[in-house]
């Protein structure tokens, strides 16, 4: 053997240690739909996870970079209510007020999987289930009876991911959404005071609404990479 092909080995192994994205799944987008439940917390739910949870449902398109990283875009409709009835929080005047809408959302976010995510390449010691932690930002909209909210979001969150079999993912997800505003429970004259009902000055960490999804999707993959061993044998000349 040559001295050549003892060079081409080690600049193999160097191209697979510094380069991740040769460390990917074997297909590189996964489409999809979600379902699951929405939650409202702000001025008339202030510390309850999953109170007066409502239907949500939605699509997901998933770029996968490679087994720890991923990139996600979503397009959600979901429902959210709030009502003062039983709030141990009594507002001025004992004022009451209740909502009901609908949103629709724009988002991206990016995704860390805790593990190196896939159903093969158990060489590089992947598994099919994953956790995974998210962040992104996003665009939400909901109509009002005269008042309609929209502003960004701020999704911050935490799931599940498991490869079922070959192209088909099953996920888990809960999220949390920062609003930037403290109307988003405004829809219309009735329920008005719910936009700083204690006259507390606020600030974009403070004072804010926020809504919640609880998730389950599944995604099927598409769009396979290339392997691995015929990118190198392309760079090498092989």
């Amino acid at each position: 053997m040559t001295s050549t092909f003892f060079q081409r080995i080690v600049f193999i192994i160097l191209l697979i240690g510094l380069f991740p994205a040769l460390r990917a799944q074997e297909y590189k987008y996964e489409i999809g739909g979600m379902t699951g439940g929405a939650f409202y917390m702000g001025d008339v739910n202030k510390n309850t996870p999953f109170k007066g949870l409502n239907p949500a449902l939605g699509g997901v398109f998933r770029y996968n970079a490679n087994f720890r990283w991923a990139i996600k875009a979503n397009l959600m409709w979901a429902r959210v209510s709030g009502s003062t009835d039983g709030l141990d929080n009594v507002f001025p005047g004992n004022a009451q007020a209740s909502f009901d809408r609908n949103l629709f959302e724009l988002g991206g976010q990016a995704e860390f999987n805790f593990f190196a995510y896939s159903d093969k390449f158990s060489y590089m010691n992947t598994k099919r289930f994953s956790p995974y932690i998210l962040v992104g930002l996003g665009l939400t909209v909901a109509p009002g009876n005269g008042e309609t909210f929209a502003g960004l979001n701020l999704p911050l969150g935490v799931g599940v991911k498991y490869k079922l079999k070959n192209r088909i993912n099953l996920g888990c997800e809960l999220s949390f959404r920062k609003l930037f505003g403290d109307n988003f429970d405004v829809t219309d004259d009735s329920n008005a005071i719910l936009d700083d009902p204690y006259h507390i000055k606020g600030s974009i960490l403070k004072n804010k609404d926020w809504y919640s999804l609880l998730l389950l999707s599944v995604t099927w993959d598409f769009g396979p990479r290339s392997k691995p061993c015929n990118n190198i044998n392309s760079i090498l000349g092989f």
